[in-house]
């Protein structure tokens, strides 16, 4: 059944936000979890959850950013566990060594780590802004940041 105020061929507000914000969401999925598979299911799953109550959300870009964070820790969470038992190859961001061998350093730091890195530095945003999206103190991303970048700075000398 379509909306009374809107022509079958007109997108919705959700179908507009989708073709908007996709390709930016399953990059930052990308960038969390080394995984297109898992990107696409992290995006497919903050749509889907944000469907039923579309109309009361009141910033559908941060809303769905914040889900598919908050998605990828839990899956970081569960792997975790898993990880003792098999070993899974992360693919490359790119073909270019001196990057590659970066984002694989970046891989191995702690989630919260990870996720402060990727926010501020493939993603562009703020501490303050970080700190809102992972709910998480600013001074606590701060310092997740500073200890990122010790331990990079030790992994790459």
């Amino acid at each position: 059944m379509t909306h009374p105020m809107r022509s079958s061929q007109e997108p919705s507000a959700l179908e507009e936000t989708y073709l908007e914000l996709r390709l930016p969401l399953l990059r930052l999925a990308f960038l969390l979890t080394g995984s297109r598979e898992t990107a696409e299911d992290l995006v497919q799953t903050a749509f889907a959850d944000a469907q039923p109550r579309w109309e009361q959300i009141l910033d559908p870009p941060a809303y769905l950013r914040r889900t598919v964070v908050n998605r990828a820790k839990d899956g970081q969470r569960r792997a975790y566990r898993r990880r003792r038992l098999t070993r899974v190859e992360r693919e490359p961001v790119t073909s270019i060594p001196e990057l590659d061998e970066t984002w694989a350093l970046i891989t191995r730091l702690p989630a919260a780590q990870r996720a402060v890195v990727v926010l501020h530095y493939y993603e562009d945003l703020a501490l303050v802004e970080i700190s809102q999206l992972l709910d998480r103190p600013p001074s606590t991303v701060r310092s997740d940041l500073r200890r990122a970048h010790a331990r990079l700075r030790k992994d790459l000398s």
